[in-house]
């Protein structure tokens, strides 16, 4: 059987993150998802090798994740069956004036990290924000509702309906 092959570019900075210590999280990627990595660490370029095309697509989203801010254990989670992995793009949403990120940025963030928690809390999920994304791992339904939650704030909408509008979403996913 032929082997299925993808690159993916990280953050230089985020190369020590999948490495790991003495290099412990690329041995738990690899052995996870049954891949091989091949990380050039001055180009920030990682390449899977695997005999599964899944495996590789499903590692290809562990990398990301971990290239864009997540904790490689929080990574790990999208090998569960029907957890679901998000990229928003902010400047797709608000444009690309450095201000307004920052001050979308800020608002999703909330003061000391209050409304990104609200966020996670209400949809359980996970949600990183990092450099100009906002990433969301999760169950599948639940991070789509994330994923809405998040683009009604970068919309401009308040906290407040937005966290109402999530409560009524899960009120009626339970019944």
């Amino acid at each position: 059987m032929n082997s299925k092959m993808e690159i993916v570019k990280i953050p230089k900075e985020r190369v020590a993150v999948l490495i790991g210590e003495k290099g412990r999280t690329k041995r738990q990627v690899e052995k996870e998802t049954q891949t091989k990595l091949t990380i050039d660490s001055k180009e920030g370029v990682v390449t899977i090798e695997g005999k599964d095309s899944y495996q590789v697509y499903l590692t290809t989203h562990i990398i990301k994740a971990i290239a864009r801010g997540f904790n490689p254990d929080k990574a790990l989670n999208l090998l569960n069956e029907g957890y679901g992995f998000e990229i928003i793009i902010i400047t797709d949403v608000v444009g690309k004036s450095k201000n307004t990120v920052q001050r979308q940025k800020a608002r999703l963030i909330g003061t000391k990290g209050k409304a990104r928690t609200t966020l996670e809390t209400l949809t359980d999920t996970e949600i990183v924000i990092y450099g100009k994304t906002v990433c969301i791992i999760g169950e599948a339904l639940n991070v789509i509702l994330a994923k809405q939650a998040v683009e009604r704030l970068l919309q401009g909408a308040k906290h407040g309906n937005v966290y109402i509008w999530l409560e009524k979403q899960k009120e009626e996913k339970l019944t």
